[in-house]
């Protein structure tokens, strides 16, 4: 600090003293916030009776289109809407789906 303060006002290095004890404090406040917030984040309390997130509607197909469904093999069901003449394409390993074409199919 006494770095910066001659450097900008050109006063020698003894004008400019710290008091006694001011790195200690700061570094003593620092490390007491650091070790702090960590435990006020994990102690908050979840709310037991919180309302439970609204289950995600199934897509509606329309006029010419289909729904296609597949479940991966985690367990995880994905429902998307695809046209009528197009096939369904789902990849496990990459947990990615969608419309083929009707020439290449699901390539």
């Amino acid at each position: 600090m006494r770095k910066l303060f001659s450097l900008f006002c050109g006063a020698s290095r003894h004008a400019f003293r710290e008091p006694a004890g001011t790195r200690k404090v700061l570094t003593a406040l620092a490390l007491a916030a650091a070790m702090v917030s960590p435990v006020a984040a994990q102690q908050a309390p979840a709310a037991k009776g919180a309302p439970k997130a609204a289950p995600v509607s199934t897509p509606k197909a329309g006029a010419g289109e289909k729904v296609c469904r597949h479940k991966f093999p985690d367990g995880t069901p994905k429902a998307w809407v695809c046209k009528k003449e197009e096939p369904c394409c789902a990849w496990d390993e990459i947990k990615y789906v969608k419309c083929g074409s009707t020439t290449f199919a699901c390539l």
